[in-house]
């Protein structure tokens, strides 16, 4: 729909079409505790009109004690058919910064059989610095039916991830800060080991966007290739609890690589385990 990428939406497209039937907006904002933002806060306070809201910590698997646990597709179906959404809409999905959760919940939607998802470059800070409207009015919302099918192949689970660590079948590309990677700094959740997956390349997911922008594909080709990822092989996207391995989910796609799965668990549910290998270290 742009020249910026196959995933990526444009504020001019937005702002044409902001009334147009079948066009759903999602706030997809979700922050870490160290980024002092709060995510309902702010789209209470000033969303892009007609947004609603969608709830990371809250559209997950009811049954699982991890953060950001995927849902089966009857939840999710669910949540987002209480928002107004359809599968068949064109869904545009953003955040504060730009790229930094709402790859998540376009990874989600994707997944979950809907064909037409965006993620609106530079994301809200970027819409608001512009001067373009915003709105404080909640959302008026019309249930609709979200026909969900999971495609379970975009998702790995940790007995995959067991494999792959023994055998190097798949490469593993870790979002998460070098300095977590390495076991340097803390992780946020208390109980999680500090450290990586044997094997697992680091890749952080702040590395491949700029100003709110995913990098062109030549930028992230260099930065797959400096972290010694081998595009040609199968990759399996990690971090703290799957938001910002979607990062990686999106700079891959939009490479055009399709043999790559998200590690929903990610690093809460390797790094808490008392029975996982754990490296440290840059490699």
């Amino acid at each position: 729909m742009t020249d910026i990428g196959p995933f990526i939406i444009d504020a001019d497209w937005l702002a044409d079409n902001l009334d147009t039937p079948g066009v759903s907006i999602v706030d997809a904002s979700w922050y870490l505790p160290a980024q002092g933002r709060n995510a309902k806060a702010e789209y209470e306070a000033a969303h892009i009109p007609g947004a609603v809201f969608f709830d990371q910590d809250a559209v997950v698997d009811p049954d699982s004690s991890l953060p950001h646990a995927l849902p089966d597709a009857r939840t999710f179906a669910r949540h987002v058919g209480a928002m107004g959404i359809s599968a068949d809409d064109t869904i545009i999905v953003y955040d504060g910064p730009g790229v930094f959760s709402a790859p998540r919940v376009w990874w989600m939607f994707r997944i979950m059989g809907a064909p037409e998802v965006f993620v609106l470059d530079g994301g809200i800070d970027r819409w608001k610095a512009e001067g373009r409207p915003v709105s404080a009015e909640p959302t008026k919302v019309a249930a609709n039916v979200f026909f969900a099918e999971l495609d379970s192949s975009r998702v790995a689970s940790l007995e995959e991830i067991r494999g792959i660590v023994r055998s190097g079948d798949s490469q593993i590309a870790d979002a998460r800060p070098a300095g977590r990677f390495e076991g340097r700094e803390p992780e946020p959740r208390p109980g999680i080991r500090g450290g990586h997956m044997p094997g697992a390349r680091s890749l952080p997911g702040s590395s491949l966007s700029s100003g709110g922008s995913l990098l062109s594909p030549d930028e992230l080709r260099r930065r797959f290739a400096d972290a010694g990822i081998d595009l040609s092989k199968p990759v399996v996207t990690s971090c703290g609890s799957g938001v910002t391995a979607a990062i990686v989910t999106l700079a891959l796609e939009t490479l055009g690589h399709s043999r790559h799965k998200l590690y929903d668990g990610s690093w809460s549910e390797w790094g808490g385990r008392p029975d996982t290998p754990v490296a440290t270290g840059k490699e």
